[in-house]
């Protein structure tokens, strides 16, 4: 049985993908980074396997978010 996925806030991304909050803000509006999703009324986070494959291919993972969405 595989593992659920987690979320993950983002401090623990920052760490993960060596970006400033800045440039993932800016990356998530270009479409080359995974967007974050709602998890409360005041808090978000990502789901952990999405910024994993960015990590292990930044980019691709455009490629692949931009066929997914029809672009």
């Amino acid at each position: 049985m595989p593992e659920p996925d987690r979320i993950i806030r983002l401090r623990t991304v920052l760490t993960r993908t060596g970006l400033s909050r800045s440039t993932m803000y800016r990356k998530i509006a270009e479409g080359t980074f995974p967007a974050q999703i709602k998890i409360s009324v005041n808090g978000a986070g990502w789901r952990e396997s999405d910024i994993n494959r960015w990590v292990a291919d930044p980019v691709s993972w455009h490629t692949r978010a931009g066929r997914n969405n029809g672009d």
